[in-house]
């Protein structure tokens, strides 16, 4: 795209009420459509934008506007004295983007089109608004508008196939792209597999030859080259390199997993920091803690970060092992390379390399067993 500029004419609903939400803030593959717009024009070389619209939606379109866009905010009531203002003086083209439309390569039917910016001004002189083409004005293809929530859901579809085409163009293979949905926000390195199943939304990015899925979704993640993400669910956290996820895994906001690291099955982990080549198999809850390299957790560990009131962390030094079903109560450090016994509940330092015990002592009573059934048998 050959245009630096361009002008965006919103629909006449861009003010927000409780029964509806405007057109272009309403998501298609979880994406607002101003947002996949926005963007799209961006990755297409357009450097700055006009918007139009109602006064009162320039605040409510804000948060959809990705922050480095440079973008000028234009009265709709007054566009045409307030555009001729801003495009006096411009050099070359201007694309024009009339109402909602979706960036998925198919003919526009006029809503997007590129003329020179000293054409648009005599348009703008003469009828006091863009009522008409200006001078040889291109139409723009590779646009589809839509209206109205039909329109929107009639999309779906061939959003859904034109963002796998992307990736494809790209060299990601997925299995089965009728049952894929993958945000257009989406990047995703060369080589990765996504499986059937597989939910890919917002900012997430992907490495270069990942296994995605199957049954997966991930939102607002960046995970590293070679992982393997399997039937499990990942939200704004930041997964390593070399690092296998699941199955039944869940991973929840502001976690930073390193390289090499095992999250297994039915592991959750929140608000945490774990370190390259630590190994946390299954059945373990790992929230608020900053854990080290090649740490072990045993089957049922648990930090208990939460006291009814405020949550504490755990943090855990390199190569410490944690016995199965251990308790961690936070807050409490754990020292590098020291062993915690199965079936402890610890509420105190653990010195580095040494060993901690935290629960009775076993008492075996020979015979019991035989007098507590005789007792009952008779009854």
């Amino acid at each position: 795209m050959d245009q630096k500029l361009a002008v965006l004419f919103m629909p006449d609903d861009m003010t927000l009420t409780k029964e509806k939400t405007p057109l272009m803030l309403r998501p298609i593959l979880f994406c607002p459509i101003l947002t996949w717009m926005v963007e799209e024009l961006m990755g297409q070389g357009v450097e700055r934008f006009f918007i139009v619209s109602d006064v009162r939606a320039h605040d409510i379109m804000r948060p959809y506007i990705p922050e480095q866009a440079d973008v000028t905010y234009v009265d709709g009531a007054k566009h045409g004295e307030e555009l001729l203002k801003l495009l006096k003086g411009e050099k070359g083209s201007v694309l024009i983007v009339n109402g909602a439309v979706l960036p998925v390569g198919v003919f526009s039917g006029g809503a997007v089109y590129s003329a020179e910016a000293a054409e648009c001004c005599k348009v703008l002189k003469e009828h006091g608004a863009f009522a008409a083409f200006p001078k040889g004005a291109e139409i723009t293809k590779g646009f589809l508008p839509v209206g109205d929530d039909e329109e929107i859901r009639s999309a779906q579809d061939m959003c859904r196939r034109k963002i796998a085409d992307k990736h494809f163009a790209a060299g990601v293979s997925i299995m089965d792209a009728n049952n894929t949905y993958i945000d257009p926000r989406v990047t995703i390195g060369s080589g990765t597999v996504i499986l059937p199943g597989t939910i890919l939304r917002g900012r997430t990015v992907i490495g270069k030859n990942c296994t995605i899925g199957p049954n997966t979704m991930i939102r607002d993640c960046v995970i590293g080259d070679e992982t393997e993400v399997n039937a499990s669910q990942l939200n704004e956290s930041r997964i390593g390199s070399h690092t296998n996820v699941g199955p039944f895994a869940y991973v929840r906001p502001n976690s930073t997993i390193g390289d090499h690291v095992k999250v297994g099955d039915f592991v959750e982990i929140k608000n945490s920091v774990i370190g390259n080549g630590t190994k946390i198999s299954h059945l373990t809850y790992v929230g608020d803690s900053d854990c080290g390299e090649r740490i072990n957790f045993g089957c049922g560990t648990v930090t208990t970060n939460y006291d009814g009131f405020k949550k504490f962390r755990c943090t855990i030094g390199d190569d410490a092992f944690i016995g199965c079903n251990t308790n961690l109560i936070a807050p409490v450090t754990v020292g590098s390379g020291s062993y915690i016994a199965a079936g402890s509940t610890i509420t105190d330092e653990v010195p580095a390399d040494s060993l901690a015990l935290a629960r009775s002592r076993q008492v075996n009573k020979p015979g019991w067993a035989v007098t507590w059934r005789a007792a009952h048998e008779k009854k």
